[in-house]
């Protein structure tokens, strides 16, 4: 058995390394940690101490050392070859030097005094199985909208919950897909193949949580795992970011306004395929994500950059938490990893608070042509164009449409049915692009209320240089 033992005080590096020697013969490792929780004044932060584990292939950021990342969900771990803990790696037990890796999320005024205990147990190593993947199809419907939530974490990093409950919940919530995204480990990836099925395609990736912000890798290759430890001034996101693509995943900052601490995004945009606007239940900060969005809209309908399609996710970890509240409908080929991809990053999507919510968003020309959510309209600038939005499961909602020149147009309330249809009448002159939203009333009036459905837009105007395209 050994002890490590130290203080961190205010200030200290994000990550800390804490070597130990591993000999031959070792059938099990075993980690152990507590540390202290001083008192603080209001406001300020506690000590909070994130764990991990790396093995003689060493602790080089984007190396091979990675055996897993609990962060602050547990206080003690195990590793065999064969078995291993949840958001740890099982596999050999490599004699060399080891090393626990120590991440202090936050240090009190006082100091983190931690101690950290690693037991070995002799035995003779033990099989590592072959991991099996879920598939990367589902059976389908053809070309058709797909239900899908691409943020959730199970018990393989901070979630309460086993992959198993959570394809229930999704399934009971009428998602056709998801995607794994635990906190910096993929080790759940091979845990989802008893979880997938005909009726729904597992994604596998990892929620790359980062001292500045938070990036979901969505659909990456079985077993691809991402490094987190840099920030925004390192230089080091780039080469992160492509990584994930050549992996087969689409990069989607998430929570980019989230106010907890280091969750807001600070990486900026030039690398993403998409963004999550709506995390979980409707808050101020989703406000802010989608008012940001939205600039980056009028910047690219002026032709300045290409546009960034907008992602909900419900990043449910435990009860009461809620699988598919939100949920992004996207318009794909089929029910592969592929074809879903491909409608998210083409923007062909919105995003529902429910199963119960449903568009239908267009655009049609006088004289013909007609587009829909994430395409455009190629027609001369003073053509007639009527904007027409149905909606069901959504009742008393009131719907709203928005152009590069803001709030253009609200309709009345919805009927207590929930369904309806809403018309409104522009040109390609007066409106670059236009989406539409679908909000609760509230007892404020004119103030906004939580939002029960937004898309994607859709553009207007001839093709040519100012065309701004799907982001990648």
């Amino acid at each position: 058995m050994t002890t490590l033992r130290g203080t961190f005080a205010p200030g200290s590096p994000d990550f800390v390394y804490l070597p130990f020697d591993v000999p031959p013969g070792v059938g099990e490792l075993n980690v152990h940690y507590t540390y202290d929780k001083p008192p603080v004044p209001p406001g300020t932060p506690g000590n909070a101490l994130d764990i991990g584990l790396f093995d003689p292939r060493g602790t080089e950021v984007g190396g091979r050392g990675f055996r897993g990342w609990s962060g602050g969900a547990r206080s003690e771990f195990f590793v065999r070859a064969d078995a291993a803990t949840p958001s740890y790696l099982a596999g050999p037990l490599t004699p060399g030097t080891w090393h626990i890796a120590l991440g202090p999320y936050t240090v009190a005024p006082q100091g983190l005094a931690y101690e950290v205990t690693v037991t070995l147990t002799a035995g003779a190593a033990a099989k590592t199985p072959e991991p099996v993947y879920p598939p990367g199809r589902a059976r389908g419907r053809g070309r058709d909208w797909y239900r899908g939530d691409c943020h959730l974490h199970s018990w393989h990093s901070d979630g309460r919950r086993t992959p198993a409950e959570i394809a229930a919940l999704a399934r009971a919530a009428g998602l056709d897909f998801l995607n794994s995204s635990d906190h910096n480990t993929n080790a759940s990836h091979p845990h989802w193949a008893g979880a997938a099925g005909d009726d729904l395609l597992v994604l596998l990736g990892e929620e790359v949580t980062t001292r500045n912000g938070h990036v979901l890798a969505l659909g990456t290759d079985p077993g691809t795992f991402v490094d987190w430890r840099y920030r925004a001034r390192d230089g080091r996101w780039a080469h992160f970011a492509r990584a994930i693509r050549r992996a087969g995943g689409l990069v989607v900052p998430a929570h980019p306004h989230g106010d907890c601490v280091g969750c807001s995004w600070r990486f900026g945009f030039a690398e993403a395929d998409a963004v999550e606007v709506w995390n979980g239940v409707w808050t101020p900060d989703d406000e802010l994500a989608l008012a940001g969005w939205d600039t980056r809209l009028v910047a690219a309908a002026r032709g300045e950059r290409a546009w960034l399609p907008a992602m909900g996710n419900s990043d449910a970890h435990r009860d009461p938490d809620v699988v598919g509240h939100p949920q992004t409908v996207v318009l794909a080929d089929g029910l592969t990893r592929e074809a879903i991809q491909e409608g998210l990053r083409a923007g062909r999507s919105y995003v529902a608070e429910s199963r119960h919510v449903s568009l239908d968003f267009s655009v049609t020309a006088e004289g013909g042509g007609r587009a829909g959510i994430g395409e455009r309209l190629a027609v001369a600038p003073d053509t007639p164009v009527t904007v027409r939005l149905q909606v069901s499961g959504a009742p008393r909602c009131a719907v709203r449409f928005l152009t590069d020149q803001g709030l253009v147009f609200t309709g009345e309330p919805l009927p207590v049915s929930g369904t309806g249809t809403v018309e409104w009448h522009t040109s390609p002159a007066r409106a670059a692009y236009v989406r539409a939203e679908v909000r609760h009333e509230t007892a404020l009036g004119p103030v906004p209320g939580a939002m029960a459905a937004f898309t994607n837009p859709v553009f207007l105007g001839p093709v040519g240089g100012g065309w701004p395209g799907a982001a990648r």
